[in-house]
C-alpha cells in the first residue's frame, strides 16, 4: 500500500529533518530514495512535494545548504542548522505524540511487528 499524498503532506517537513538528522547531510534524489527504501516503497515522495518543502525548511533556518560539483553536475546538499537540530527533535517528538492521539481517537490497536 502507498500512502496518500495528503497522508504524506502533514508529516513531510517531519520526515526530511528526520532524515537529514539521521544521515547529516543529503541531495534531494537521495532524501526520495531513503525514504522508500525504509518505508518499503510505502511512502514515495515526489520532486513536486520534496523540494518546496526543503526550499521552506531553509527560508525558516532550519537547513543549510553546500555545493559540490560532481563532474559537470552540481549536486546541493542539504544538513540541519543548529535550530534545525532542536527543530527535528520536536518535530518528531511531536507526531509521535499525535500518532498515540490518533490511536486512541480512532480506537485502533496496533499489531506488533
Amino acid at each position: 500500500m502507498i500512502y496518500s499524498s495528503e497522508l504524506i503532506k502533514g508529516t513531510l517537513k517531519t520526515i526530511v529533518l528526520k532524515m537529514l538528522e539521521d544521515n547529516r547531510k543529503m541531495y534531494g534524489y537521495e532524501i526520495t530514495q531513503k525514504v522508500k527504501e525504509l518505508t518499503k516503497d510505502r511512502i514515495q515522495l515526489t520532486e513536486g512535494a520534496l523540494y518546496p518543502t526543503l526550499h521552506a525548511l531553509e527560508n525558516d533556518g532550519l537547513l543549510t545548504t553546500e555545493t559540490e560539483y560532481i563532474g559537470k553536475r552540481m549536486r546541493k546538499y542539504y544538513s540541519l542548522s543548529p535550530s534545525g537540530k532542536g527543530k527535528a527533535k520536536e518535530r518528531v517528538s511531536e507526531l509521535a505524540d499525535f500518532m498515540e492521539t490518533m490511536k486512541l481517537l480512532l480506537d485502533i490497536q496496533i499489531k506488533p511487528a
